[in-house]
């Protein structure tokens, strides 16, 4: 498949607010994006020509933002929309191994789907892994540094060396990925054989550290994690938000001997993998 044949539905609803940074990335590569409501997906409210399928895309990304304001918790109820209608088309979508990203907020939806951890179903009937608030009771908007940890799963990363860290910014108030509190160290030790783990927090050296390094308090330092296949991801700092190198904030004390920005990465590695694998 050519990169301009790729169809992306960068979907959204009400508090959806990094959409338009996340378009850009895959557009600026030359694929073909396209903002897609919700309602369109699940048929209401819309005409005719503005219905949509999940099978039409090859890829789907969940952006950013306060979806229906969190209410009762970040990503439920645009979690709850989604599994009204479209459950058994997104299963589908994960079998025939699409991917899906979802980022921040999106990462929040895509853990109350029970898309994540994926350990072993594609699908759990109910989230069995949750985004706390902060440790430090507030919203957190920071650089943050992640270490790649993945062999090679995720398909999100695959032009991401091991162990390269990269400045990617956070921005939530519930980023704190945790488990089942008596079953924490085995969902871990799964995540570790399966090669779920994408990125870990770390401090300017690559040590695992605290806050204000890890800026949640998740557990492991878990930043990223993808499913058992390696084809949904979902990431709480903001890849989108480092496309470029004039993004990152230091960017007027270090020289700018390249313009490629510390998330663009992950948006070509999964082209890279559509491109080859459809």
């Amino acid at each position: 498949m050519k990169i301009e044949d790729v169809k992306i539905a960068v979907i959204r609803i009400e508090g959806t607010n990094c959409e338009q940074e996340s378009l850009d990335a895959f557009k600026r590569l030359g694929a073909k994006p396209e903002f897609v409501h919700l309602k369109q997906l699940l048929n209401i409210d819309c005409n005719k020509d503005e219905k949509r399928e999940i099978s039409q895309f090859h890829c789907l990304m969940i952006p950013g933002g306060f979806s229906a304001g969190d209410y009762i918790r970040a990503g439920a109820i645009f979690a709850a929309r989604i599994k009204s209608k479209l459950n058994k088309d997104l299963v589908e979508f994960v079998k025939q191994e699409y991917p899906i990203l979802g980022v921040c907020n999106g990462f929040q939806v895509l853990i109350e789907l029970g898309l994540l951890p994926g350990i072993n179903d594609i699908v759990s009937s109910s989230p069995d892994a949750c985004l706390n608030i902060n440790d430090s009771n507030r919203f957190e908007c920071r650089p943050t540094l992640l270490k790649h940890e993945n062999n090679g799963k995720c398909v999100f990363t695959s032009k991401i060396s091991k162990n390269d860290i990269r400045l990617i910014p956070s921005a939530h108030a519930e980023g704190k990925l945790l488990f089942p509190l008596n079953k924490q160290e085995e969902y871990i030790k799964k995540l570790e054989e399966n090669d779920q783990i994408v990125f870990k927090y770390v401090d300017p050296d690559g040590n695992y550290a605290g806050y204000p390094w890890n800026p949640n308090g998740s557990i492991s330092n878990l930043a990223g994690i993808c499913n058992n296949i390696g084809n949904v991801f979902g990431l709480m700092p903001h890849p989108e938000r480092t496309y470029y190198k004039h993004q990152h904030p230091d960017w007027t004390t270090i020289k700018l001997n390249s313009d490629l920005g510390d998330g663009k990465a992950i948006f070509e590695s999964v082209l890279d993998y559509i491109c080859k694998r459809f």
